[in-house]
């Protein structure tokens, strides 16, 4: 039986195996190695990585409080190693990532984009939404032809809240929390 991840806040040192598990997804737009160093160093307090029992990173979440709305969590990225997925690690790193956000930012809503070919991502989040007990409400973002190449997919922006619950009750939330959390609404 593999043991269970540690969750943490990403390190610089972990920017090239989250631009592996980035690329090795074959879902999401890979963007350079040298991004994923600065997301590690400018954008840790609003991302998670999953680390197995050796301390390697096998999943991570990233995002960024948006400016014209720093109460709204974008999560930009979120992936499982091959070897790791079907565990539900993903959500499990999206309720902390809230939790996190929450707490420190007083974080009420998460959007993202998802292509309407990603069913995964679809999944994940429309679960995140119904964990949350929070309404999820879809829209274009970026139609294709916005993108340079032309062949990009539409981008369909997944808003989610306002979050009532920031600790989401059921059997995920025990996965995802610290001793002392509870499933009470955000302070």
């Amino acid at each position: 039986m593999a043991s269970t991840p540690v969750i943490g806040t990403p390190r610089v040192e972990d920017g090239a195996a989250i631009w592996r598990i980035a690329r090795d997804s074959r879902a999401l737009d890979l963007n350079s190695s040298y991004s994923y160093l600065l997301w590690c160093r400018d954008f840790a307090a609003t991302s998670l990585v999953a680390r197995d029992a050796g301390g390697e990173p096998i999943a991570f979440v990233t995002g960024y409080l948006r400016p014209e709305s720093p109460r709204t969590l974008v999560v930009w990225q979120i992936a499982v190693d091959a070897a790791h997925r079907g565990r539900g690690l993903a959500g499990v790193l999206l309720d902390a990532l809230t939790v996190k956000t929450a707490d420190a930012h007083g974080v009420r809503a998460v959007e993202t984009t998802v292509t309407p070919d990603n069913t995964a991502s679809d999944r994940l989040f429309t679960s995140y939404a119904e964990r949350h007990g929070a309404p999820l409400t879809r829209e274009v973002l970026f139609h294709g032809g916005l993108f340079p190449d032309g062949a990009h997919e539409p981008e369909v922006l997944y808003r989610i809240g306002p979050l009532t619950a920031c600790r989401p009750a059921g059997p995920r939330a025990s996965s995802a929390a610290r001793p002392g959390w509870s499933t009470s609404p955000c302070p």
